[in-house]
């Protein structure tokens, strides 16, 4: 039962974050996005801070409303409202509430199994660890449909006159090495690579057919609605593009953006990756319209064959990336070089080292001189409670690309 409380707490965010969506500094970050996506030299590099990973720390003491479906929505507009008014960064606040749906795949029919630690951290338990052995057990993936989330009714009839409920595209998301992972372990995986050869080509040949079947049937569905704009893309960043359908539903996987990595594949050589990856994430690539590729792996390693996406728009490029290596290869390429700066800056110690940090980021503007350049960062679990110390990282970012321009 909604309290007449929560009712008006929950509308009063909701106006608030309608006044920052219709602010002239989020009307011109729209306008930044969009520069920034034309892969435009005359756009300034555009920064995000993942929010949803620290922001216990600051939305929960916020938290007012009674009800648990109540405090579910008050944490959704605070996760919005918080960082847009505290960290100066390039999130946009939208004016609408957005919702998606699509098919996703349980690959191989076998739920993902594993063992919290209490924490951040969870053991994967295995269940294929012989692949010879156990090959029988991999079955045809399901696919279930995937909502964005499940507020949407009560989102539209409490705050719904302010912020309308809107239905989104969404990226299309293919996960290939970590659904490995999660029915292998790392281990066993990359032995069944050397071992296994020829049963690991074909288990890789069923999870493609299976996220390609996956991609047709949400076409045939007519599920499909355009991904550009304001929505949330992968890793921090967003679909701005002048190069898909700005509006639409009933459309093509090739008329979206997708999103691929293979950041446990970072243990394994060049060699490994064209043989047993690369054939498989270009099947899957090539459906999309626009490809956002990796996560924390070191793409240098990989480049020869990642260069062969021809859709590949944007490019992670982290902690553990050859950055030299990369802004020299994606110079001439009309592909975003996506920082994401080590988290061990602003959310190890207690207070931040300026001078660490600009260090840090002097390198990735130099390595990305002449290229379109984007920060995201990610992985920050605690800023010990200490909302100046974002503020302050993401200044010290501007200045620092300020320099070079």
């Amino acid at each position: 039962m909604l309290t007449e409380k929560d009712r008006i707490r929950l509308r009063d965010l909701a106006k608030r974050q309608l006044e920052l969506a219709e602010s002239e500094r989020n009307k011109q970050l729209y306008k930044d996005w969009e520069v920034h996506g034309r892969t435009d030299a005359s756009g300034r590099p555009m920064i995000t801070v993942e929010f949803g990973t620290f922001c216990t720390e600051f939305v929960e003491p916020l938290l007012l409303c009674e009800s648990d479906k109540a405090r579910e929505l008050e944490r959704m507009l605070l996760r919005d409202i918080f960082p847009f008014e505290n960290f100066g960064d390039d999130t946009i606040i939208r004016n609408y509430i957005g919702v998606s749906e699509e098919y996703r795949i349980i690959p191989f029919g076998l739920a993902a199994l594993r063992e919290e630690s209490g924490g951040l951290g969870h053991h994967i338990v295995p269940q294929v660890k012989d692949l010879a052995e156990d090959f029988h057990l991999l079955g045809k993936s399901g696919i279930e449909l995937a909502e964005g989330h499940t507020l949407g009714e009560f989102v539209d009839e409490i705050v719904g006159d302010i912020l309308p409920v809107k239905k989104t595209g969404r990226p299309r998301y293919a996960a290939f090495m970590q659904n490995i992972v999660h029915i292998m372990g790392m281990e066993d995986m990359y032995v069944a690579m050397l071992e296994e050869a020829e049963l690991f080509h074909e288990m890789c040949a069923m999870l493609t057919n299976d996220y390609i079947e996956a991609m047709e049937r949400t076409e045939s569905e007519g599920m499909l609605r355009a991904t550009n704009g304001d929505v949330p893309l992968s890793q921090g960043s967003m679909c701005f593009s002048d190069d898909l359908p700005q509006s639409g539903d009933c459309l093509k996987t090739s008329q979206i953006w997708g999103y691929m990595d293979a950041q446990e594949a970072q243990g394994i050589s060049p060699d490994m990756y064209h043989e047993f990856l690369f054939p498989y994430y270009k099947r899957i690539s090539e459906r999309f319209g626009l490809l956002s590729y990796g996560c924390c792996e070191g793409v240098d390693s990989f480049w020869d064959d990642i260069s062969k996406f021809e859709n590949l728009r944007k490019l992670s490029i982290s902690p553990w990336c050859n950055e030299e290596i990369i802004g020299g290869a994606l110079l001439g390429r009309k592909v975003v070089y996506h920082r994401k700066p080590s988290p061990n800056y602003i959310g190890v110690d207690r207070y931040l080292d300026e001078d660490a940090v600009r260090s840090h980021i002097k390198r990735t503007v130099d390595c990305a001189s002449g290229l379109t350049l984007e920060f995201s960062q990610r992985d920050v679990y605690t800023v010990h409670c200490d909302i100046g110390k974002v503020a302050r990282f993401v200044k010290i970012i501007r200045e620092e690309c300020e320099k070079k321009r």
